[in-house]
């Protein structure tokens, strides 16, 4: 199944969306939210390359020696914070409030050095702009790739759309499975993700998608409603995520100097 809806707030605890290995659309990733009540904790020698980012709360990670606290109240205003580390990890969360945690992790047997990205260190960048006619401006976080992170499986972000806008566009696609999770605000607001040109799939508040064939994947989001997803993409062993391949024909869009409707009207 491709999407994934989840009607009510996940459970206390850590909720599975998809699994690393699953016999049909295999993402090649464990991916699931994690909720913890002011004053839990949690303690866990991962398995796998992993990464925690901090969707709502106040929160403090303990990892090889170090301790490091994040907070956010909100994903559609606030930048995020991240904690990526390696498979054999100790790390214990401990939430100073109500937390809740996007998790997901992958097979790597690679070494690497834990990092906490605080939202300072995020990349940041408005796509689009000045283009389309601003149909497409959005909000683009970067947290790690092959530029900072060379030895990990993962890429990691965030989008922000605005209301009535498209983002993941020009429409493009990679070989690279991805994971979109979203949210909206207000909550009843809903968005489409078109996969391939022919299937449209509505999302809304909490819905995930799993885009594992290749699959052309631009999003839009309904007028009124602002649509924040989070992605990540498992580079292939021998074909690592370094850019998307965008579809010829509609790439023309991304001049700044196109005639765009209604300055096409002669």
């Amino acid at each position: 199944m491709k999407l994934i809806k989840q009607q009510e707030p996940y459970g206390w605890g850590y909720t599975v969306i998809t699994t690393e290995g699953e016999a049909v659309l295999d993402t090649m990733m464990d991916f699931g939210i994690l909720r913890l009540k002011k004053g839990e904790s949690q303690k866990v020698v991962t398995e796998k390359e992993t990464a925690y980012l901090l969707m709502e709360g106040a929160v403090q990670f303990t990892y090889d020696g170090q301790e490091v606290k994040g907070e956010r109240n909100s994903v559609f205003h606030e930048s995020c914070t991240c904690l990526h580390v390696p498979a054999g990890t100790s790390v214990e969360i401990a939430a100073e409030t109500d937390v809740e945690l996007a998790v997901t992790a992958t097979v790597n047997e690679k070494h690497f050095a834990p990092v906490f990205y605080s939202a300072d260190d995020v990349r940041s960048e408005q796509r689009g702009k000045g283009t389309m006619q601003e149909t497409s401006t959005r909000i683009v976080r970067t947290v790690f790739d092959k530029s900072n992170a060379p030895d990990a499986n993962l890429v990691l972000g965030e989008v922000i759309n605005y209301p009535g806008k498209w983002s993941s566009y020009p429409p493009h696609h990679h070989p690279q499975p991805e994971i979109y999770h979203y949210r909206f605000l207000p909550e009843q607001g809903f968005g489409l993700c078109v996969l391939d040109g022919d299937e449209v799939l509505k999302v809304e508040h909490r819905s995930t998608v799993k885009i594992v064939q290749d699959e052309v994947h631009p999003q839009s989001t309904a007028p009124g409603y602002a649509m924040y997803y989070l992605w990540v993409i498992r580079h292939l062993d021998d074909d690592p995520y370094i850019m998307p391949t965008f579809v010829p024909e509609h790439e023309w869009v991304r001049n700044p100097d196109a005639e765009i409707f209604p300055d096409r009207r002669k």
